[in-house]
């Protein structure tokens, strides 16, 4: 017997976080009774319903990285329609993206079905750093530079950068940052506390993932030492 938010995160429902939630609110349907206590144990085959929906047996677990393209949003559904990353890989498999990269901004996206995989890929305690390229008009000033090294205050605490580097010069610069963290639009939310006008916005590693030279809109399968790299079995 398996806890099931793990079932649910084995079958690519959500991450185990995420399917969790879907416990509380009362989504998560087995045997046609609602579930809500979180210890509760399931067998691996276990008939379960998400929303009234059948969830599928586990299907292979996948691990693809996309080139994000800017205007795609980084959900499976869109309920104003938008497209998603989700639809760019056509996929048959139930994938979801780990974490997101917002509409404005462009590179790495991570999708899977793999819940259990996908959670230790984002939580800070496993250290995965997040690298973006962020292109500027004009000089960046020293004082802005240093303000993001020292940590500017975000509504969820201090946003600090672990690394900061500036190339360019009066016409244009590249601002290149890495975090640890990766709060909702945090790049372009520090940028705009110190003075920073964003002008594009890549995220261009993640942990050992480089994006590399993969064009925008394109996709890759993960290689296993990758997947590993990143907190796979």
């Amino acid at each position: 017997m398996i806890r099931l938010q793990k079932v649910l995160a084995d079958r690519g429902v959500a991450s185990r976080r995420a399917a969790e939630e879907l416990m509380r609110e009362g989504r998560v349907r087995v045997g046609g009774e609602v579930i809500r206590e979180m210890g509760t144990r399931v067998a691996p085959d276990a008939r379960i319903e998400v929303d009234g929906r059948a969830v599928a047996t586990a299907a292979p677990h996948r691990y693809v990285l996309l080139n994000k393209p800017r205007g795609i949003v980084s959900t499976a559904r869109d309920e104003r329609g938008r497209p998603t990353v989700v639809e760019m890989l056509g996929a048959r498999e139930r994938l979801y993206p780990v974490g997101r990269l917002d509409e404005d901004s462009e590179g790495l996206v991570l999708l899977t079905n793999d819940g259990a995989w996908a959670e230790r890929v984002l939580h800070p305690r496993y250290g995965h750093e997040r690298e973006y390229e962020v292109s500027v008009a004009g000089p960046v000033p020293p004082a802005s530079v240093a303000a993001l090294r020292r940590g500017v205050a975000l509504e969820e605490g201090i946003a600090r950068a672990a690394r900061v580097s500036v190339a360019g010069g009066p016409r244009g610069s590249i601002v290149r940052i890495v975090l640890i963290t990766g709060w909702k639009r945090q790049v372009r939310r520090m940028c705009a506390a110190v003075g920073i006008r964003v002008l594009r916005l890549r995220r261009v590693r993640l942990g050992p993932l480089e994006l590399g030279r993969l064009r925008p809109g394109a996709w890759r399968e993960l290689t296993t030492r990758e997947i590993r790299a990143l907190g796979g079995t």
